[in-house]
């Protein structure tokens, strides 16, 4: 068996949950969907996101308080790692984990409680748009300003993922005294969305705003930092990429396992030519650390040391993102030419470890971070 992210399951749960994930794959092929996604120039699936919905994956981790199955990191560990497995490449992490998270933090409201409900239902599609421009000479960030009974949005939001599905997006914007977080119907006036193709096939987004009013109901939150409406979310999307990205690499590595197994050469199997196997030993290995990863980093998350959650999560990110990658690469040698070519799955779980890879810090980016904040903590005595 090829390396998988377990926890102890004492009552089945998670294998049921494993289960109904291979189940679903088994009826909905990832690698079809990711094809016609591209095809359609990445176009979200709602077909698909309405079966997930059902399946009673969305919105996950939402309070059974505003009507969620209130579970935790473990049962999302696992549903990202056999999402990434099978190659369901909805944006499950953004429009499921991310603004779960943003939702569950915010004060009870009639927004909030309607935001959550069609969430679960697949009515509504809620995408978190909260990265300011990196270089804001060129491009500001979007700030907010009162008008009547609401406010004014202006600037601009990067690298929203699944932005033509959304029926409303998160905005993150600042204020005078700190930060807020507003719903934003995807069809308000001044907001413009403007895309371009990512390497699998998934459209990036820039969304504009422009004279663009909110009405006060859709305020949902305010603190005096950024940081304090996203540093959860952050750290609970980038463990659930982490484990989707495990999922990427060990699949990648049975694919592996398995042509070698098959293809011949010299009267042989390859699988049995030394090395092959040094190989095949080293990506098992990768695909092995990488999912350890992800369970210290759950298991930290649980315990509830938050410096210590923040050094295991950007752990895990960075070895499951660099495990993915190189499972991948390797992978696609070995399927020699063919590997190469679009009919060949290998090549699809290559381009989506690179996507997933670039999502909320490459990993180097967050190694660098993780230095950073370890030093941090040992000159403040931690």
């Amino acid at each position: 068996m090829t390396p998988q992210v377990l926890f102890d399951d004492p009552d089945g749960t998670l294998a049921m949950l494993r289960d109904s994930v291979a189940a679903f794959a088994a009826r909905h092929s990832g690698t079809k969907a990711l094809r016609e996604r591209r095809d359609r120039g990445g176009d979200f699936d709602r077909s698909l996101w309405l079966a997930m919905a059902e399946a009673g994956w969305i919105g996950l981790s939402l309070p059974d308080q505003i009507g969620g199955a209130g579970l935790g990191m473990r049962e999302q560990a696992i549903l990202s790692e056999a999402l990434g497995r099978a190659l369901v490449a909805e944006p499950m992490v953004m429009a499921s984990a991310f603004a779960s998270v943003l939702l569950a933090d915010a004060p009870a409201s009639k927004e909030r409680t309607r935001l959550a409900a069609d969430l679960l239902s697949a009515r509504v599609v809620a995408i978190p748009a909260w990265k300011d421009p990196a270089q804001p000479s060129r491009a500001k960030p979007v700030s907010a300003r009162p008008q009547g009974d609401g406010l004014v949005l202006e600037g601009e939001k990067h690298f929203v993922e699944a932005a033509r599905a959304a029926t409303d997006f998160l905005v993150t914007a600042a204020v005078d005294d700190g930060c807020i977080l507003v719903s934003v119907a995807a069809d308000a006036a001044g907001l413009t969305i403007s895309e371009r193709p990512g390497i699998d096939g998934a459209a990036i987004a820039t969304l504009s705003f422009s004279g663009c009013y909110v009405p006060n109901e859709r305020l949902l939150a305010r603190a005096a930092h950024a940081a304090e409406l996203l540093d959860r979310p952050v750290l609970h999307a980038r463990l659930a990429l982490a484990a989707e990205l495990a999922g990427v690499a060990s699949k990648a590595l049975e694919l592996a396992i398995s042509y070698t197994k098959e293809r011949v050469q010299f009267g042989k199997p390859i699988a049995s030519f030394q090395a092959i196997q040094h190989r095949l030993v080293d990506m098992w290995t990768d695909a092995e650390f990488a999912c350890a990863a992800v369970v210290n980093a759950v298991e930290t998350l649980d315990a509830g040391d938050n410096r210590a959650t923040q050094l295991a999560v950007l752990a895990a990110k960075a070895r499951a993102g660099d495990a993915a990658f190189a499972i991948c690469r390797r992978a696609v040698h070995l399927f020699g030419a063919m590997g190469f070519t679009d009919e060949c799955d290998i090549g699809l779980y290559l381009k989506r470890a690179i996507n997933l890879n670039a999502t909320l810090g490459q990993p180097d980016e967050l190694r660098l971070q993780f230095v950073e904040q370890e030093r941090r903590g040992k000159n403040n005595g931690q």
